[in-house]
């Protein structure tokens, strides 16, 4: 019988914000594998499964271990918060099962990523263009990534910032900050959301001027609007474009 490894995204982590499709190949799977804050929140949603937790930076053992397991005939899985594609397991699951000729079926599972998660939390931010830039410099060299922040900012695209800070590296953030404000107004609005869609789920609005001085940790998503976004009573809007007479 032919392996199978399924690559799923769960969202932001309850289980309301799951889609159909990740709850169904999870209660399919024989084994899971994951990160073990994951592994954690998904025993909480599905009991009866057997897991198999590890830590971080262990993504290329984890990915051998549930191929591996794929090729004894069994339905593996990988599972990550968000979605398997962004910043996720995917592109490697496919790379560790290439270098290794695995000859299984792979299916991904798409989910919620934390850009259109705390979009939601904060109104409606990433009406329009849009980048995505994760800060953490462990598999991207910094200056790539703030170069990548500086064409985002002169394009004056909004921007969504994933791993913003963390105890190893508190300064990226203000750097990022610094580099749009040489394209942005210090006015322009930012949306932080932490925990989003978990429980101590916190919203702050902010400004570009200000962002450097948030409480942002690994927990948290940034959202930096472009030089249309305003904020509405507690909430940040990005016009698309449409034309509205009131």
């Amino acid at each position: 019988m032919r392996g199978m490894l399924y690559v799923i995204g769960f969202g932001p982590g309850s289980k309301k914000d799951m889609t159909f499709g990740a709850a169904e190949a999870i209660e399919d799977a024989d084994v899971i594998y994951g990160h073990n804050v994951y592994t954690d929140i998904l025993a909480e949603h599905f009991p009866d499964k057997t897991y198999i937790p590890s830590a971080m930076t262990r993504e290329v053992e984890r990915c051998r271990a549930a191929v591996s397991e794929a090729l004894t005939g069994k339905k593996a899985a990988i599972v990550s918060s968000g979605d398997p594609g962004i910043y996720g397991m995917a592109g490697l699951a496919y790379q560790v099962a290439q270098e290794m000729g695995a000859d299984i079926d792979i299916r991904i599972i798409p989910g919620v990523t934390a850009a259109t998660s705390a979009a939601a939390v904060l109104g409606a931010p990433i009406m329009h263009d849009l980048a995505i830039i994760s800060l953490s410099d462990w598999l991207t060299p910094l200056d790539t990534i703030m170069k990548r922040v500086e064409y985002a900012g002169m394009g004056d695209m909004i921007i969504c910032l994933y791993n913003p800070k963390s105890r190893t590296r508190p300064g990226h953030l203000g750097t990022a900050a610094d580099i749009l404000l040489r394209y942005r107004d210090p006015k322009t609005p930012v949306g932080i959301v932490r925990n989003i869609g978990r429980e101590g789920e916190q919203m702050t609005i902010s400004s570009l001027g200000d962002l450097k001085n948030e409480d942002v940790d690994m927990f948290s998503t940034v959202i930096i609007g472009n030089s249309h976004t305003y904020v509405l009573g507690d909430r940040i809007i990005t016009p698309r474009g449409y034309r509205v007479d009131i």
